[in-house]
């Protein structure tokens, strides 16, 4: 087994070194990494549907899609992640007890009462600190998991907190759950540069050929080549989403502006707009300058530019009408 620590604190590399370590090394591999603040989507979710996009734009939170279904995780320098790639399918793709026992045993060593908790969550005094997720994929299994140490919880609340009325679809939703940070329950204080370590040699441990690997320029630059094509994309994060409707209003000076749109696959395939607002032209010019574009901000800014915005909504703010597509 290779034992890696990712040299990278950004989403988009480490998400994309897991597809790049599960599709070209022959050994199994643990891999350990923290992230900078981002949000990490399960792969058939719908992504505007799990975050709080203003918060997120207006902090620039990378907003990463992975390879492995389940709920969107919030992560920060609190918090540390690890991953088995694993040869060999896994059978049960719903067990999760194999590869979370290294860190129940180090957290039930320091006298924290941590457990697995229902199908895939750990959790200490019914509070959860990890969520797992798992991947069987051409003969080979990956499962990874968070582990909240430190982490700002107050920014994991900003960045998910999303209007639960203003989607409609049928993607898989996250279910919200109590959570608290393992260093709350330790006897003595500890930093998470001190926790890592623990885990580390518990793994070694059980997997006593084990040895630490660190990644070559090569393992970098093809790591980055997935980023740049993939994993820093918005076609994957935001694109590859289900279809989904959205409905959002604001209020302007002119009155009460109510959106409507039918998105597949990241495109815009129709836009109706309401409200009691005046407009010097048809409202169906300025629909159709939304028709078959990408449902991204600059998509969105360029198709009301170009409809010549201030004719149906007076001088409304450019970025609000943005704001509520979203």
């Amino acid at each position: 087994m290779l034992s890696i620590f990712s040299p990278s604190n950004y989403a988009p590399f480490n998400i994309a070194l897991e597809e790049y370590i599960l599709s070209t090394f022959n050994e199994d591999c643990f891999l350990l990494y923290i992230n900078e603040p981002c949000i990490i989507v399960g792969r058939f979710q719908n992504t505007l549907a799990e975050i709080n996009y203003q918060w997120v734009q207006q902090n620039s939170i990378p907003v990463v899609r992975r390879l492995t279904g389940g709920g969107t995780v919030f992560h920060d320098l609190g918090n540390l992640n690890f991953s088995f790639l694993m040869n060999g399918a896994d059978s049960d793709t719903v067990n999760f007890v194999r590869y979370t026992a290294p860190v129940l045993e180090v957290l039930n060593e320091l006298g924290v009462p941590a457990e697995l908790q229902g199908r895939n969550d750990l959790t200490i005094k019914g509070m959860k600190f990890s969520g797992n997720a798992k991947l069987v994929q051409n003969g080979k299994t990956l499962q990874h998991g968070t582990i909240l140490f430190n982490s700002h919880v107050d920014s994991l609340t900003q960045a998910l907190k999303v209007n639960p009325l203003k989607f409609s679809d049928k993607a898989v939703k996250s279910v919200r759950s109590r959570v608290t940070n393992v260093a709350d329950h330790l006897a003595q204080p500890m930093k998470l540069g001190e926790f890592i370590p623990m885990v580390r040699a518990k793994v070694h441990s059980l997997y006593p050929e084990a040895r630490d690997y660190a990644l070559s320029i090569d393992d970098r630059e093809a790591v980055q080549k997935l980023v740049d094509s993939r994993y820093g994309t918005w076609d994957w994060n935001f694109g590859k989403s289900p279809q989904y409707n959205l409905a959002n209003a604001i209020r302007i000076t002119g009155g009460t502006i109510e959106f409507y749109l039918d998105v597949a696959n990241g495109i815009i395939t129709s836009l109706r707009v309401f409200g009691d607002f005046f407009a010097s032209r048809n409202l169906k010019e300025l629909e159709q300058c939304f028709s078959g574009i990408s449902h991204n901000r600059e998509s969105v800014r360029e198709a009301f530019e170009k409809a010549a915005y201030k004719d149906f909504f007076g001088e409304a703010d450019l970025n609000e009408l943005i704001d509520a597509m979203f």
